[in-house]
């Protein structure tokens, strides 16, 4: 009898060294999950300031794109004024 007690309790005991190697892989995916979603959050809020500076960064592009073809054309104005001034004076 004291032989089927031992048998029973080694047995106990392996299952319960399973069960607490089962509990310690639990704890290290709850911790990689957790890892994971604070990486994720990171993300999320580093694509979302890029998204803000991509967006600024538009903003001053198309008041560049407006400054440098209001000068482009003042540029050409000038330069025709001056070719017409030179052309009237040789002419006159």
């Amino acid at each position: 009898m004291a032989e089927t007690t031992n048998t029973r309790l080694t047995r106990i005991e392996d299952k319960l060294d399973k069960l607490a190697d089962a509990m310690i892989s639990l704890a290290r995916a709850e911790e990689k999950i957790t890892s994971l979603h604070e990486n994720q959050t990171n993300q999320i809020e580093r694509t979302n300031r890029l998204s803000r500076k991509i967006d600024e960064i538009e903003r001053v592009v198309l008041e560049n794109q407006r400054t440098v073809g209001f000068i482009q054309k003042l540029f050409w104005v000038v330069l025709i004024a001056v070719a017409g001034a030179i052309t009237t004076n040789i002419f006159m």
